[in-house]
């Protein structure tokens, strides 16, 4: 595990799944780091479980909407008063499937876009996209300023983007990866580096509450993947190591951690680029 002692990331929907493993495992690389979420008993289950672990690093919770562009400077504010500089910003918060359509998800299918809602489209692109959007815009300038940080994106496998019924999931995850790409341009030459990781494949998290939704899932795109794999390699893209490597896309899914991490990045990443063949 990569040492992040003395760094400090946020990490959005750290409550659960994805982000809580993120959470936990930059802790246990030493980072301080807030976990943002909307569910207050995500994050009440998150410190109680840091308390017990006594981890290297320290775990805040921040209560947040990030639709709000409020929750999203208040989010940067407490972890600033908390820890100081802030190095680190994990955009993985987001809305999914089993949002868009949690009946129909669990009989095999999803919505056509035109069976959606004004109200659901808006909420996955707000939270997926402009969330995280602005978080970026609004962390950047510190992180310019101390010349060096690191965002970390989790988007979605291509494939996963443009399938039927994916719509407004994969608009907004294909707007995540498209700005993910301009900001790497944006930023040459700052310190500040832009990179996506994955789970590369469906995510094993709470959000499929059901045998019937696990084995659904268990089909999709890249199969189904543990949270715990995405610590190891947000742990390599947060560290040292890996402080010239920009613009790079990587999925969690078949990354060894017990393997050298810079060793598995090598072979398992690809370059940022919506326009390139599609790599999976």
């Amino acid at each position: 595990m990569a040492d992040l002692a003395g760094k400090t990331v946020i990490v959005t929907g750290g409550g659960r799944g994805l982000g809580r493993a993120m959470v936990f495992g930059l802790a246990e690389a030493g980072a301080n780091v807030c976990a943002a979420a909307h569910i207050e008993d995500d994050l009440k289950s998150v410190d109680e479980e840091a308390r017990d672990l006594r981890l290297p690093g320290q775990i805040i919770g921040q209560l947040a909407d990030l639709r709000d562009a409020r929750a999203c400077q208040a989010v940067i504010d407490q972890t600033r008063d908390a820890f100081g500089p802030i190095y680190g910003l994990v955009n993985n918060a987001g809305l999914t499937f089993t949002y868009i359509a949690p009946g129909r998800y669990r009989q095999g299918y999803s919505k056509k876009f035109y069976e959606l809602t004004d109200e659901i489209v808006q909420n996955v692109i707000d939270t997926n996209f402009v969330a995280a959007d602005r978080m970026a815009r609004l962390i950047t300038p510190y992180m310019i300023a101390h010349g060096a940080g690191c965002i970390v994106n989790v988007t979605t496998m291509l494939k996963t983007m443009t399938k039927s019924t994916s719509s407004p999931y994969g608009p907004s995850k294909a707007a995540l990866e498209n700005a993910s790409e301009i900001w790497v341009k944006d930023l040459e030459g700052t310190g500040v580096r832009v990179n996506i990781l994955n789970p590369g494949g469906a995510a094993n998290t709470p959000g499929f509450t059901t045998p019937e939704d696990r084995e659904l899932s268990s089909k999709a795109v890249g199969g189904l993947v543990e949270a715990y794999k995405m610590k190891a390699p947000i742990c390599w893209l947060m560290s040292e190591e890996a402080s010239e490597i920009t613009g790079m896309r990587y999925d969690a899914g078949p990354w060894d951690e017990t393997k050298d991490p810079g060793v598995e990045a090598k072979r398992i990443g690809s370059p940022l680029g919506l326009t390139l063949k599609p790599r999976d």
